[in-house]
């Protein structure tokens, strides 16, 4: 099985997704502190070069692979990328369960808003602070996001699952 975790810029709420399915930030639905935010792997490191890439965040506690995707606002991404594994699967018996889970609805304004800071317009003084205000509001959605997403995952039987996750809309 693969997780892939995607969002709009897939830096912030893509790597706090990663870094909560690998164990690497606590885990409970407990406010982050600045520092443990700053220190998520890739959190505010990617540039424009990077998005429709698929980053590589680690292997989780079950032996499946984590990665992130920045999709920019093309929404044709992940339908594309889940037809090119169908295909794979159809045509070279490619048999590995791929879930897709969409991280955007848990972004907060004030976490847009950094992010257009600092990675838009690389105003990190103004940026980083929005960011953190954003991340700890919406770290306990996004925990919980990680729990369903790899709930689903061991459960269900399609081969290729796309989450929107709606419900954790901020």
């Amino acid at each position: 099985m693969i997780y892939i975790y995607n969002d709009y810029g897939g830096t912030h709420t893509t790597s706090m997704a990663a870094a909560y399915h690998l164990n690497l930030l606590p885990q409970s639905e407990r406010k982050l502190s600045t520092e443990e935010i700053l220190n998520i792997p890739y959190f505010n490191k990617l540039t424009h070069a990077d998005f429709g890439k698929l980053i590589f965040h680690g292997i989780d506690e079950d032996g499946h692979p984590v990665y992130t995707i920045g999709r920019k606002r093309n929404k044709l991404v992940v339908p594309a990328l889940k037809e090119m594994v169908l295909m794979l699967e159809g045509r070279h018996h490619f048999n590995e369960k791929i879930i897709f889970s969409n991280t955007s609805p848990t972004v907060p304004l004030v976490m847009s808003c950094g992010g257009f800071f600092s990675r838009g317009l690389k105003i990190d003084s103004l940026g980083v602070p929005l960011l953190v205000a954003g991340a700890k509001q919406c770290c306990d959605n996004i925990y919980r996001l990680v729990e369903k997403t790899k709930e689903i995952g061991k459960t269900a039987t399609d081969q290729v699952i796309v989450l929107e996750n709606k419900l954790f809309k901020n």
